[in-house]
């Protein structure tokens, strides 16, 4: 299944969620007032879900002088994987991570922040962008930044259904079916159905990126310590992200108790690693 079908799929199952979620809460009126919206959603997720993405952290366009190294990497690396150069940026925190955005490969952005570029070593470095633009190679960043922006999208019509139920609820009371139950699909269920589509089309990618990175990079140690130092990096100094685009992230910017875990879009720390090296256990670094 190519990654372009996945997407239309993406659209498809997030817009029809809308319009459920739309006839539950509004009837005919609510429904067509959701088609509205999916279709406003989904033009701005095909254009402008990387501009979304960089702008919800704060990317800054990154400059050969302001970082050397991050070019040379990126401009290497891109050349190697016959990949056009990509727009870089840096985003301003001192946690530790990073990801790649944008429609295609002619369209596409690697951002990661101030916190990476002071804790990893040039070769782990290195294995993270080599990661990223494997993603970019392989076709995944659309689908990704689709999802985020759709899931983003599910879960603000949650919160206001959530707010509108404490105001009396809206549209014509005649119209909406299920009541309560309505209102409950909406605030609790719905952000579930967001993160279980996340989560399909996170996981697989993930193990996807690390070989094709492994393969870029010439080896796989260098992301596999990046891996490892990054999680840990993580659970001290997590990112400010939402759960909407925490699946665009090489590691999952923050922890979560054992129950989110598995709802988790990132696959687990060990089975990366344990992919990545052929065997069992953690590196020395």
């Amino acid at each position: 299944m190519t990654n372009y079908f996945k997407t239309v799929l993406l659209l498809g199952l997030m817009t029809g969620l809308m319009l459920v979620i739309g006839h539950l809460l509004g009837g005919s009126s609510g429904m067509l007032v959701a088609l509205i919206f999916a279709a406003v959603m989904n033009f701005a997720a095909y254009f402008y879900s990387d501009k979304i993405a960089l702008a919800t952290y704060g990317a800054k366009q990154a400059t050969r002088d302001a970082a050397p190294d991050l070019f040379r990497i990126v401009e290497s690396l891109t050349q190697r994987a016959g990949l056009p150069m990509p727009r870089v940026y840096i985003i301003p925190t001192s946690a530790a991570n990073a990801f790649a955005t944008g429609r295609d490969p002619q369209h596409a952005a690697v951002a990661v922040t101030e916190g990476i570029l002071r804790l990893l070593t040039y070769e782990e470095l290195e294995g993270v962008i080599a990661h990223e633009l494997s993603h970019v190679k392989n076709r995944d960043i659309l689908i990704s930044c689709v999802a985020a922006t759709l899931a983003g999208a599910i879960m603000w019509i949650a919160h206001t259904a959530h707010f509108a139920a404490l105001f009396g609820g809206f549209g014509n009371r005649d119209e909406r079916d299920g009541g309560p139950l309505a209102y409950l699909f909406t605030i609790i269920l719905a952000p579930i159905a967001a993160l279980l589509i996340q989560m399909a089309v996170s996981r697989s990618r993930e193990y996807g990126a690390d070989a094709t990175g492994a393969h870029l990079a010439g080896n796989p140690y260098g992301l596999a310590r990046a891996l490892e130092k990054l999680h840990a990096s993580a659970s001290v100094r997590p990112l400010e992200a939402s759960e909407s685009t925490a699946h665009l992230f090489i590691v999952k910017p923050f922890s979560g108790s054992a129950i989110l875990q598995l709802f988790s879009t990132h696959p687990p720390l060990e089975k990366r690693v344990e992919r990545l090296l052929g065997r069992k256990g953690t590196l020395t670094y």
